[in-house]
């Protein structure tokens, strides 16, 4: 089986994208494996500090671990959003595949402080998980908001520079007109969020990593596309799942008022799930 460092690699050299989706149940893995499993493609599972907390570290990284030895397929995992040393080097020890370490609440400095040292300790323990940093803001969670954060600030090919060299990091988040979340107008449909794309083409310029998009739900299809060809290697992709799965679960008690039994319950939700897995995989890796 190859490792994720591998399989970033060979996306990066095609010029497509690996697709990576947040869980924190079993019926979204499903969902999310059955979609890439359709299109036999990669996938990366993301799990957040309160994603992990309320699946188990370990419980969540078993999940994983059993779905890639039984189907030999490429499904890795990664703590997502981490803000913590403590909280990095469990995922590490619990054997995930990357870890992001989110310090871009931080200031500058201090985020390439704490990168630095998440990069140390995390390498001692496995050179063979990707580590991941991030710079500019885009929020902090997947929900559905009024407006955008005032607080938003992009990313420049000048502190990307600065970051990976000093940092070491194998991946980088930038800020790029992303944003977690929704708004309402997203889900209504009159608003699309919309990338600066000569900035993400300028930012891998510059740093020569692998890029990751942050926030992507809500993302204009054109505008995933192309942030995909001016450098983004992995899209993140959670607020949108976590929507279909709550219309999903309101169907199936719709439609079944009397059950009680969840596997009778959640299969609109798992078929809502892999719907938009399957959409989107398609479109990071060109096969509209």
């Amino acid at each position: 089986m190859k490792l994720l460092r591998d399989v970033l690699a060979d996306a990066d050299s095609r010029g497509v994208a690996i697709g990576h989706f947040n869980i924190s149940e079993f019926a979204a893995l499903k969902g999310i494996f059955s979609g890439a499993r359709a299109l036999n493609l990669p996938v990366i599972i993301g799990v957040s500090e309160g994603e992990r907390e309320f699946i188990g570290i370990r419980q969540v990284a078993a999940l994983i671990k059993s779905l890639r030895e039984e189907y030999d397929y490429p499904i890795f995992l990664n703590a997502d959003h981490t803000h913590s040393l403590e909280k990095a080097k469990e995922a590490a020890e619990a054997g995930f595949d990357e870890v992001l370490f989110d310090g871009s609440s931080l200031s500058f400095e201090e985020n390439i402080a704490q990168t630095k040292e998440v990069v140390r300790v995390i390498r001692s323990i496995n050179p063979n998980i990707v580590i991941e940093g991030e710079i500019g803001y885009i929020g902090t969670s997947s929900e559905i908001i009024d407006k955008r954060p005032d607080n938003i600030a992009l990313s420049t090919p000048e502190e990307a520079v600065r970051f990976v060299q000093e940092t070491d990091i194998d991946v980088l988040a930038p800020a790029v007109g992303n944003m977690h979340g929704l708004l309402q107008t997203m889900i209504a449909g009159t608003e699309q969020k919309r990338l600066d794309i000569e900035r993400i083409k300028a930012i891998k310029a510059a740093c020569g990593k692998y890029m990751t998009l942050h926030g992507g739900s809500g993302t204009a299809r054109e505008d995933f596309a192309a942030a995909v060809k001016a450098g983004m290697t992995i899209v993140h992709v959670s607020s949108e799942l976590r929507l279909a799965w709550r219309g999903g679960v309101e169907a199936g008690l719709k439609n079944n008022s009397n059950e009680i039994a969840p596997y009778k319950i959640l299969p609109p939700a798992i078929e809502a799930i892999q719907k938009i897995v399957e959409d989107r995989l398609k479109l990071f890796n060109g096969l509209e």
